[in-house]
């Protein structure tokens, strides 16, 4: 058996495949991003989920793409953990833009971005993947992101710059206080989850004009940051990949007009065209 994992910052897809190439599990597991989780977690959260560890001797090959992945530590790291779980697997693990780029590719070279709990963007021509741009996470990166939406939403409230019925809407909702949201973003794991989660509140209000003009601009960093500077955006077609991409669409396609750029596919969860792409070009 053959197990192919999408690994964000919040959860992770598996797809099991039997040894004909065909779905035989789908399940999921929490995030385990090596910069905001401890390893120490990796293997009792596997463990937690009974439909791996039912089928676990007898996967033999994983292909895991993560973010934080980008840094041959992480990848070691999760390595040794998972290997820990799946003793008898040979373990492939990459980063989330090589997950991405598999899940967008329709046959022409493209601009590959993610835009979920963090951000990133490569450029991949169906052979070679480029990236231009480092990946600097939530506290200073992640522009256009589910945490950098949610960072902003929760300093604007602190700091009173929200419209009052916004205000008193979120109050009402979370009734949250400084003590309790300090201690989520400074001293629990995960932190940038913790911020993408409040983009529950946006979405559902996504039409109010003050969080259109929000978004708008947060979607402006991004492709200022993470797409422009690629020479191939002005030509290429753009291909996004991630649930703040899908949630936002038509503010991602507005900025992205207004800035003369093409924006082709825009997929919420990439894990069935990465399955697609590893049965018809890897396995």
């Amino acid at each position: 058996m053959v197990a192919i994992v999408d690994s964000g910052s919040t959860k992770s897809d598996w797809v099991i495949l039997d040894d004909f190439k065909n779905v035989f599990l789908k399940t999921e597991t929490i995030g385990f991003n090596p910069n905001f989780i401890s390893k120490e977690l990796i293997v009792p959260e596997i463990e937690k989920n009974t439909s791996l560890t039912s089928v676990k001797n007898s996967i033999t090959r994983i292909f895991f793409y993560g973010s934080g992945c980008g840094v041959r530590q992480n990848c070691i790291t999760i390595e040794e953990e998972v290997g820990r779980v799946f003793t008898n697997a040979e373990i492939i693990v990459k980063e989330d833009l090589t997950a991405a780029a598999y899940a967008a590719y329709n046959g022409k070279p493209t601009i590959v971005c993610i835009l979920g709990t963090g951000s990133n963007s490569c450029y991949f021509d169906g052979e070679n993947l480029k990236i231009k741009l480092p990946s600097l996470g939530y506290l200073v990166g992640d522009e256009g992101s589910g945490s950098a939406i949610g960072k902003q939403l929760v300093r604007r409230f602190f700091m009173q710059k929200l419209p009052d019925d916004l205000s008193c809407e979120f109050e009402k909702t979370y009734k949250l206080t400084v003590d309790e949201t300090l201690k989520n973003m400074y001293h629990t794991p995960r932190p940038n989850a913790y911020l993408a989660n409040f983009n529950k509140f946006v979405v559902e209000r996504k039409d109010h004009p003050y969080f259109q003009k929000m978004v708008f601009d947060e979607m402006m960093n991004f492709f200022d940051y993470q797409v422009l500077p690629y020479e191939e955006s002005k030509e290429a077609e753009i291909n996004f990949i991630g649930s703040i991409a899908y949630y936002y669409e038509n503010i991602l396609r507005s900025v992205a007009a207004e800035l003369h750029l093409n924006v082709g596919r825009i997929v919420q969860k990439p894990i069935e065209s990465l399955v697609d792409y590893h049965i018809k070009y890897i396995l």
